[in-house]
């Protein structure tokens, strides 16, 4: 098939290499003029996903005109840039498009999910969210790995994962795109808690109490948006958390670890090249919770420590002296 990836950061490039060598005609479309001068000079993403090599009949480009012939278009640029990035392709991609969006995040200013943000500036309604444990180095160097697409089109689903699916990327169909978008979104935000957790040393008791709890909220808030809750113990609910909430190649993990050494937030974003998307994610799903009266406990100790400077010993506090309740 002829496909095209829009957004050259790590997952982009891995998606485009997973792609081209399951045969397919792949296009790597990068918004930043710098960016691809490098990716055709070195045929690498030296900035994002260095040390794996871009095949020979990638296309890569600046031009969102370049990568019109698509049949299925591959979004994967932060969730708060969505929006523009939608918008400077929506002359191109047509009503028969599938596209797949593989951002993970909630729009801060406007508090809607990907696929939200994609169905007001696009003309195509076949729509897909894809979602899992998917570390992009892993992937890149050939480590066996699973995720979900999902979409109310079963249709555009099963053709996703048949372009994507292969001996060593397992795809499976889903159709609940709710659900698996926010798996994927509050996920992120638990994980910095599970950074700051194991930044302080706390245990792997406290961890586990963490992650349990963290996806307890997500399932909560889940319910209330018309969520699945059989999604959340899926790949995009529990198997993403499991990987975004242990892994050291997780960038909201790190982030939590360096809040917990005392770091502020904009410091560590001045050090990142990669977007962790964690840090709005946790503002966009406070502001949410609080939109739908649904409690968030941990997401809002996160988005103190976050923005209002608390100390992540007094966020720890805070939740264990909660009121007592059932599980």
């Amino acid at each position: 098939m002829n496909i095209s990836v829009i957004g050259a950061g790590a997952w982009g490039t891995t998606l485009a290499i997973l792609l081209a060598e399951n045969k397919h005609e792949v296009t790597l479309w990068a918004y930043e003029p710098e960016l691809v001068a490098s990716l055709k000079e070195f045929r690498e993403n030296k900035k994002f996903l260095p040390g794996f090599p871009l095949g020979k009949t990638i296309r890569l480009t600046g031009s969102p005109q370049a990568a019109a012939d698509a049949e299925i278009f591959f979004l994967a640029v932060p969730t708060q840039f969505l929006r523009r990035v939608a918008g400077q392709f929506s002359t191109i991609i047509g009503e028969r498009a599938i596209v797949v969006c593989a951002s993970k995040g909630i729009e801060e200013k406007t508090l809607k999910l990907p696929l939200e943000i994609l169905g007001e500036e696009l003309k195509t309604r076949r729509l897909c969210a894809l979602s899992g444990p998917n570390l992009s180095s892993e992937i890149a160097r050939g480590l066996p790995a699973a995720t979900v697409v999902a979409s109310a089109d079963g249709e555009a689903a099963n053709k996703v994962q048949a372009c994507l699916m292969n001996e060593r990327f397992r795809v499976y169909t889903n159709a609940d795109p709710i659900g698996v978008q926010l798996g994927g979104a509050l996920k992120n935000v638990i994980a910095i808690a599970a950074g700051v957790a194991d930044g302080l040393k706390l245990g792997d008791n406290a961890k586990a109490g963490l992650l349990i709890r963290g996806m307890a909220e997500i399932a909560r808030l889940g319910a209330v948006m018309g969520a699945r809750p059989e999604t959340f113990a899926g790949l995009s609910g529990m198997g993403d958390l499991i990987t975004t909430c242990s892994s050291k190649l997780s960038r909201n993990h790190q982030v939590g670890e360096k809040l917990a050494a005392g770091m502020k937030l904009a410091d560590i974003l001045k050090e990142m090249t990669a977007v962790a998307e964690g840090a709005p994610t946790a503002a966009a799903a406070r502001a949410l919770g609080k939109k739908l009266s649904i409690p968030l406990p941990i997401i809002e100790e996160v988005f103190e420590v976050l923005y209002e400077n608390k100390d992540p010993y007094r966020a720890i506090s805070s939740l264990m002296a909660r009121t007592a309740t059932s599980e």
